[in-house]
């Protein structure tokens, strides 16, 4: 739950940081004619991010009728949202102060070229972010209780993004973005361990990595499965009872360089002295 409701929120704030973009310079440059464009360049975005997810579940639950070809799919799904999360985290620290200015210059282009350009660059701007959701999403709820409850999750957080963006856009409230994209990269970087482990706990599952029954820890005698904490642990960081110790050391392995790396303070090069 609170996983997925974090996906949705650092997601659709950045999909939303990106069209409020779009929208504040076609209106500041008197060129709300394109608007619709732009609009239907979101909508086209959306609209393949949510077909993109149904086919990842289609396909697992559907297509791959044996249990090994699901694992071991469902394996690569979750090491690929791995890497996109990484990734997304990692680029969004170094272009957050330039994103807007780019985004500007890529939509005057556009609007030389005129409206089907606008819509194409529109598309484009959102639909790595919905593609990308519905990437880790999926990965991120594998094993868990697919009551609805992971879904509405997501739709909440993508809903408080909207809402977080209006207010930006349209009245004086502020956020510091530097902190927020922090915070909730540190959270996203443990969310994807969780998915790593779980992903390498499939590829064990498959058969492709041994070690399934080494088990690295047990604490499920001690740890209260109906306990909110453990949900807490199980829901979000996928910090199970019991883990491999293939698992363990996956988690271990992408979390701690991962965590240094994103906290490291960016350097900046200083200048040789002129003589």
């Amino acid at each position: 739950m609170l996983a997925t409701y974090l996906i949705g929120l650092r997601e659709g704030l950045e999909a939303t940081l990106v069209v409020s973009i779009l929208i504040a310079f076609l209106v500041k440059s008197g060129r709300t004619d394109r608007l619709p464009q732009v609009w239907g360049g979101v909508a086209a975005a959306v609209t393949l991010s949510i077909g993109f997810g149904a086919l990842l579940s289609y396909t697992s639950t559907t297509l791959l009728r044996d249990y090994d070809q699901r694992e071991l799919f469902e394996a690569v799904t979750s090491i690929l949202a791995v890497c996109f999360v990484t990734w997304m985290i990692f680029w969004m620290r170094r272009a957050a102060r330039s994103i807007s200015g780019e985004l500007r210059g890529k939509l005057t282009d556009a609007l030389a070229l005129g409206s089907i350009a606008v819509a194409v660059m529109a598309f484009l701007a959102v639909v790595r972010e919905g593609l990308e959701t519905s990437l880790i999403f999926y990965s991120a709820v594998q094993g868990a209780d697919l009551d609805g409850k992971p879904l509405y999750a997501l739709t909440a957080g993508i809903l408080t993004a909207v809402a977080i963006g209006y207010l930006m856009y349209a009245t004086a409230v502020r956020i510091n973005l530097t902190v927020f994209f922090t915070v909730t990269g540190v959270l996203l970087i443990l969310v994807a361990a969780g998915i790593l482990k779980y992903g390498v706990h499939d590829l064990q599952e498959s058969g492709v990595l041994p070690g399934l029954n080494t088990l690295a820890y047990d604490v499920s005698a001690a740890l209260d499965p109906s306990a909110w904490y453990t949900a807490l642990l199980t829901g979000m960081f996928n910090v199970t009872p019991t883990a491999s110790v293939v698992e363990a050391v996956a988690w271990i392995a992408y979390a701690v360089p991962v965590l240094v790396l994103f906290l490291r303070p960016a350097t900046t090069a200083v200048p040789a002295p002129q003589h």
